[in-house]
C-alpha cells in the first residue's frame, strides 16, 4: 500500500476546541471530510480507511482531520453544532495555508458539511467530491411516528453497547455501514468504533447528523461537484444522493454497484470509484489532461474561445484576439457551456483545463 509520511498537528476552532488534522502526500492539495469514526493514528493501518488514504494520496497533497470529539481532537466538555462542525473546517483550512483545494466527503455528515462550506467559499474550492450525500438527516426527513422510534432505537443502541467487548451496536452499525465488509473489515471496525470516541460523544454527533438539512444552501455550489452513491445503500437512499446532483448545477451523479454506505476496496464498486475520480479530479501540475470527447463536439472556433477562456481571458480580450465581435464571442462561449453541460463560465474553464487547455500563458 502507498503509504507516505503524515505530519499531525493541531488548531483552534472558533471556541477553542482544538482539532487534530493531518498532511500527507504530494501534488495540488485535496481536503478531505472522512467519516467521523476515525483515528488519524489508526487509519493508516485501517483496511478500512488505509486503501482510502492510500488512493486520495497518489496525486494529491491530502489535509484530513478528526472530528471534534473524535481521535485526537479534543474530547472533554466539548458542543456539537452544524455551527461548530463548519468552523472546525475553517480553522482546518486556514491552519493548513489552503488558498485553493478540491474538496471531498465521504459520509451524509461529512457531506453535509462540505456542501456548505463550498457554498459559502465558492473561491476556494475547485472541485467538489460527494459520497454517500444527503440533503437532510434521518429527522429532518421523518414523517412517520415509525421513523422517529428507529431513530432513537439507534441511539439507544449506541448507549447500551458502545463500550463493550463484543458491542451489539458495533455489529449492527458495521453490518449497516458494510454489508459486504471481510472478516478483518468487520472485526477492525468494530474496534475502530470504541477507540473513536466515547458513548456520550457518539450520541451527541448522531443527533446533530440525524438533524441535518442543507436544502438551504445546495443550490448554491458553483464548483464542478462529483456525486457518487451506492445503489444499494442501507444508510442514505440513493435517491438522496441523486436529490443532491439534481440541486448542484450542472453535478455528475455516478451510481455505484453496491450495498454500503462505507465503500472499501474489496468491492467491485471500488473500481467504479478510482475511475470515476481519476476521470474528475485535474492532474497534477505538468502532466498532460485526458482527452474529453464532449470537446470534440466544439467547431474549430469555439476550441479558439475555449482556449483563450482556459486562460483566465475575459470576453472583450478575446474579441481583440481573435478579430472578433464581442457579442459573438458571448454566443460562442454560450454554445461551448451547453456543449459542455455546464451551467458556468467558470465550470468550462476548469473542464477545458482538465483536458489540456490554457496551459500557454495568456499574451
Amino acid at each position: 500500500m502507498h503509504r507516505p509520511s503524515q505530519q499531525i498537528r493541531f488548531c483552534a476552532s472558533r471556541d477553542g476546541t482544538r482539532i487534530a488534522y493531518a498532511t500527507c502526500g504530494k501534488g495540488p492539495p485535496l481536503l478531505w471530510v472522512g467519516h467521523w469514526v476515525g483515528h488519524l493514528n489508526l487509519d493508516w493501518d485501517s483496511p478500512v480507511w488505509g486503501p482510502w488514504l492510500s488512493l486520495l494520496t497518489r496525486r494529491h497533497t491530502l489535509v484530513t482531520y478528526d472530528w471534534r470529539g473524535c481521535g485526537l481532537s479534543d474530547r472533554e466538555g466539548i458542543e456539537f453544532s452544524w455551527k461548530h462542525y463548519n468552523d472546525d473546517l475553517e480553522a482546518v483550512v486556514a491552519a493548513a495555508g489552503l488558498e485553493r483545494f478540491d474538496l471531498i466527503a465521504t459520509s451524509a455528515s461529512s457531506c453535509a458539511v462540505a456542501i456548505s462550506y463550498a457554498a459559502r467559499h465558492a473561491a476556494q474550492v475547485g472541485h467538489l467530491v460527494l459520497c454517500g450525500s444527503a440533503t437532510r438527516g434521518i429527522l429532518a426527513r421523518a414523517v412517520s411516528t415509525d421513523q422517529f422510534a428507529e431513530a432513537e432505537t439507534r441511539l439507544r443502541a449506541v448507549e447500551l453497547g458502545w463500550q463493550k467487548e463484543r458491542p451489539a451496536y458495533g455489529q449492527f452499525f458495521t453490518s449497516l455501514h458494510m454489508p459486504d465488509a471481510t472478516a478483518e473489515q468487520f472485526r477492525t471496525y468494530n474496534d475502530l468504533l470504541r477507540l473513536t470516541t466515547t458513548p456520550q460523544n457518539a450520541i451527541a454527533l448522531l443527533r446533530t447528523f440525524y438533524a441535518l438539512d442543507v436544502t438551504k444552501v445546495v443550490s448554491e455550489v458553483a464548483c464542478p461537484t462529483l456525486v457518487l452513491h451506492a445503489r444499494q445503500d442501507a444508510i442514505i437512499s440513493s435517491d438522496e444522493g441523486r436529490a443532491v446532483a439534481a440541486a448542484i448545477p450542472g453535478a455528475r451523479f455516478v451510481p455505484l454497484e453496491g450495498r454500503g454506505h462505507i465503500l472499501l476496496d474489496t468491492e467491485p464498486a471500488w473500481k467504479q470509484l478510482v475511475a470515476a475520480l481519476d476521470d474528475f479530479l485535474p492532474p497534477s501540475p505538468g502532466k498532460p489532461g485526458k482527452p474529453d470527447g464532449l470537446l470534440d463536439e466544439l467547431t474549430a472556433r469555439e476550441q479558439e474561445v475555449l482556449e483563450l477562456v482556459a486562460q483566465g481571458l475575459d470576453n472583450g480580450t478575446i474579441a481583440q484576439k481573435l478579430g472578433i465581435s464581442e457579442k459573438t464571442v458571448r454566443n460562442q462561449v454560450s454554445a461551448i457551456r451547453s456543449k459542455l453541460g455546464v451551467t458556468s463560465r467558470v465550470q468550462a474553464a476548469v473542464r477545458a483545463r482538465e483536458a489540456g487547455f490554457g496551459q500557454k500563458a495568456a499574451k
